[in-house]
């Protein structure tokens, strides 16, 4: 099934992070469709609005009333589009209320239909409540994320006006989006949520909230029967990888990558010069530059992420690194718009989590974004030989 004013008006995403609306926006390029990620909300609607727009709107670093307000002036210039998708993150981090309910006032649908559920991450709802792999996310890991802690499981605290809706009650959504309202939806299967996306009869009069579990469903339903797979960049003789995330799981992945005779890297401080130099000097085909593993404030956790922007552009600027995997939305953003990228025009997602394409700019770079707290310990591994082998379309290591 397909919508039938995609073509025309496309499909925008509003995202809080680089990461997030990258895995928006991959599961629709899967689908057909050509799909670019902005890497900062635009004046006005691009041109390229044909197809998928995913937007940046880097509000996780501000405070919730600036969030808000750049949110709903989005939501506003997109408030044509065919499909209209605000993402939020699996484990509910960021001003996920006041940026839903901002949303919804500068789109001004009927609807809100609000299901964070990615199934396939093991992040599922049961009852309202948010779980990662069988814990609540207020007693996970993400409770002590440096930037957003996670305070609360449940969607009902954070939506006391919402409609609940369970899987078994998918039949009455249409009835509560006439009704108009939020609705809350528990989903712990990938099919929970295709059932959901299939029973709302006009897509286009909801505003829909979610994670890459309900990007996918919506990708599912309107997926294109025409054109082709995007070409791939071009293969890699010397990437960088960049690890700004604190995460654990990223942190073990770097582990095991650093493990191989043939990647040497560093850790940046907050003056880039010795980093620099370091990697100026190493002779390995694959670098790395991370930040300290301990957490950091905000604060610090900003000043490196500008210390490794400074590093990662001189050493693009000179053609010492030809390709970038960079891990954290926001380290990414930091890192690619001193290079004068305004966008990444998206290949494939290679992996759960994980966006593969091009940026657009003055250097147009392959690069490829994961999520911080997405993959197994061999992810940033694999990632490494898949930039620089040539592989066909479909064909992921």
């Amino acid at each position: 099934m397909t919508f039938r004013d995609a073509a025309r008006q496309g499909i925008a995403i509003l995202a809080d992070d680089l990461t997030s609306a990258g895995d928006g926006a991959a599961p629709f390029r899967q689908a057909g469709h050509d799909a670019r990620i902005l890497l900062s909300a635009p004046a006005d609607v691009p041109r390229h609005a044909v197809g998928v727009s995913a937007v940046d709107l880097g509000t996780r670093v501000l405070d919730e009333e600036a969030a808000a307000a750049r949110t709903e002036r989005a939501a506003h210039l997109f408030a044509g589009s065919a499909l209209l998708f605000k993402t939020v993150d699996s484990t509910l981090r960021g001003h996920v209320a006041a940026e839903v309910r901002a949303a919804w006032a500068g789109s001004r649908r009927r609807a809100v239909v609000i299901a964070p559920a990615f199934p396939a991450e093991g992040r599922v709802t049961v009852k309202g409540v948010q779980y990662v792999r069988g814990v609540p996310v207020h007693e996970s890991d993400y409770a002590r994320d440096p930037v957003h802690p996670v305070r609360c499981s449940d969607l009902a605290t954070l939506f006391p006006e919402a409609a609940p809706a369970q899987p078994e009650q998918a039949a009455e959504l249409p009835e509560l989006v006439s009704s108009g309202g939020l609705i809350v939806c528990s989903a712990a299967e990938d099919r929970d949520l295709d059932r959901l996306v299939a029973t709302v009869p006009r897509p286009d009069e909801v505003l829909w909230v979610g994670s890459p579990g309900l990007a996918a469903a919506l990708a599912r339903r309107c997926a294109r029967t025409t054109g082709g797979p995007a070409s791939l960049p071009p293969t890699s003789r010397r990437p960088l990888i960049v690890v700004g995330s604190t995460n654990p799981a990223t942190r073990r992945q770097l582990a095991e990558l650093r493990t191989r005779s043939d990647v040497q890297g560093v850790t940046v401080d907050v003056d880039p010069a010795p980093a620099l130099e370091t990697l100026r000097g190493l002779t390995a085909p694959v670098l790395t530059l991370q930040t300290p593993d301990e957490r950091h404030t905000p604060q610090t956790a900003q000043l490196l992420a500008r210390s490794q922007a400074a590093v990662v552009r001189a050493l693009a600027e000179h053609h010492t690194v030809d390709a970038l995997i960079v891990t954290g939305g926001e380290t990414a953003t930091t890192v690619l718009q001193p290079l004068g990228a305004t966008g990444i025009d998206l290949t494939d997602e290679p992996e759960p989590g994980v966006v593969r394409g091009s940026l657009t700019g003055p250097l147009p770079l392959p690069v490829l974004i994961k999520a911080g707290g997405f993959g197994d310990d061999a992810l940033l591994l694999r990632l490494s030989h898949l930039v620089r082998q040539r592989l066909d379309p479909g064909e992921h290591a």
